[in-house]
């Protein structure tokens, strides 16, 4: 493999478009508008300056990653001579859906297709493609470049070729590779978006604050990042939408999301990226000023 195309230049598609191409891959990084790959480019290059400046890479490092990457809004002509496309777009079933159907229909059939999905199934995914035997799922972490687990998921139709390629592509990234099977929130998110529910359940029955919450999950779990400021950082609307995929799949009460999760969604009160969800982001994004809605 030599030429990877990521589709969505948001925080998850330039996160990856760095981490290939870091690795020395020609990287074509898609997204449908000039000023969100603008805006992509503008966060790789800030985040290598910030490794030049720990000095984990050099300045000759950074700038051979920046020109292995080749933005493009069309997909047609993005993907052409691709080995992998890694589709990094919104968490939407259907946006999702529309994506491989495209693909399916502009790239030649032993491309292997990926999502980064999150929660959403594999084998549905699959479903629109043509020779779904390559259709696999790549969840990478956030942030891309520094996290170091890759969960792999194979679809119901996803052959033993493909996964094996994609393991061992994911070991040359720096990446572990963890193979899981195809079922909601895969194994993740399965365990980590119940806690963050069950985290937001107790701060709306008043249990306790924000900040005793994740005081207790940080120095009592020894968890680096407690479990409501780590919703603020994945996205409460990001959180809701898997919560909602796992409800459906499972149609189990206990996936249900919090009432309190679902305001604050169609509040727009989202996290880090809206400046204000658990804690209020409008000085400093760490999460070091209490929201004013749950503050005493």
């Amino acid at each position: 493999m030599n030429t990877i195309a990521v589709i969505g230049a948001g925080t998850m598609g330039n996160g990856i478009a760095h981490t290939f191409a870091q690795s020395g891959f020609t990287v074509k990084l898609i997204d449908i508008s000039d000023k969100s790959l603008e805006k992509g480019m503008a966060t790789i290059a800030a985040n290598l300056d910030r490794m030049v400046s720990k000095g984990t890479i050099t300045e000759d490092d950074k700038i051979k990653t920046i020109g292995n990457i080749i933005t493009y809004t069309d997909i047609k002509d993005g993907v052409v001579g691709c080995d992998l496309v890694v589709e990094a777009a919104t968490e939407n079933v259907t946006l999702k859906m529309n994506i491989f159907k495209q693909l399916s229909d502009v790239c030649n059939h032993n491309v292997i297709l990926a999502s980064n999905t999150s929660s959403i199934s594999i084998t549905q995914i699959g479903a629109q493609v043509v020779h779904p035997e390559r259709v696999i799922g790549m969840h990478f972490m956030n942030p891309v470049p520094i996290m170091k687990l890759v969960e792999i998921i194979r679809g119901y139709s996803t052959s033993d070729e493909v996964t094996k390629i994609i393991m061992d592509l994911s070991v040359k990234l720096g990446k572990t590779p963890t193979e899981v099977n195809d079922y909601p929130g895969f194994v993740a998110n399965r365990i980590l978006m119940p806690m963050i529910n069950e985290s937001i359940e107790t701060l709306y029955n008043g249990v306790a604050g924000v900040q005793e919450i994740d005081t207790v999950m940080k120095l009592g779990m020894a968890h680096p990042m407690g479990p409501l400021q780590l919703a603020d950082f994945i996205g409460l609307d990001v959180c809701l939408s898997i919560l909602n995929v796992m409800y459906d799949g499972f149609k189990n009460p206990k996936y249900a999301p919090c009432p309190l999760l679902v305001n604050m969604v169609m509040a727009g009160k989202l996290g880090v990226k809206s400046g204000e969800g658990f804690y209020d982001y409008s000085e400093s994004k760490k999460a070091e000023k209490i929201a004013k809605q749950f503050s005493k």
